[in-house]
């Protein structure tokens, strides 16, 4: 499995004319010693709806990493997940809060004493995730979906973790779109 994301950025040239802006690796890739082989690459980002398209699109995923896209806004990532046996049986509350904050947003860590799965979280937004390569288990607060190479999951902010139980990298792509919890859904996931 190649590690680096290759990117192609299109735009235009002074004329209208297409053109490709970039063409190699995305140049922001987030790994954390705290989760050994894990790699995220976040392709591109957009900070509002519409988003704007001018003729050379300005680098939109350096500067601090951040997990969630922008208000109104959107990131696409592709992430390789390592098996659990490799990356999370180490991990304690604490920790799980740590990796989440090296991402950038330590609030979304759910991990709890005797918790499903230490990289259980919630977020704000409505996700695509789609299985590249690879398999995973998809952990939810009571269940498990077992996802294979062309699976695709629509996450609506629920509390979940991505669970590699195999003995290779998964690979996966995710669109993430900001989004905002229904007042009476946000109070009952806010309850004690």
């Amino acid at each position: 499995m190649n590690e680096v994301v290759r990117r192609v950025v299109t735009g235009h040239d002074r004329d209208g004319k297409a053109i490709v802006i970039s063409d190699g690796p995305a140049p922001s890739v987030h790994t954390s010693e705290l989760r050994p082989g894990h790699r995220s690459t976040d392709i591109w980002r957009t900070g509002n709806t519409p988003a704007r398209i001018d003729f050379a699109a300005a680098e939109p995923t350096l500067g601090p990493r951040r997990q969630l896209p922008p208000a109104n806004g959107t990131v696409v990532r592709i992430s390789q997940i390592p098996p659990d046996s490799e990356s999370v049986g180490h991990i304690d509350r604490e920790t799980a809060k740590k990796v989440f904050a090296s991402m950038g947003n330590e609030s979304a860590s759910t991990f709890a004493a005797g918790g499903r799965h230490p990289m259980m979280h919630r977020t704000e937004s409505i996700d695509y995730a789609i299985v590249l390569e690879g398999e995973i288990f998809l952990v939810l607060d009571d269940s498990e979906t077992l996802l294979r190479a062309g699976d695709v999951v629509v996450q609506h902010g629920t509390n979940h973790a991505w669970s590699n139980r195999s003995d290779r990298p998964c690979r996966m792509a995710f669109i993430l779109i900001d989004g905002a919890y229904e007042p009476e859904l946000k109070k009952k996931l806010e309850a004690p």
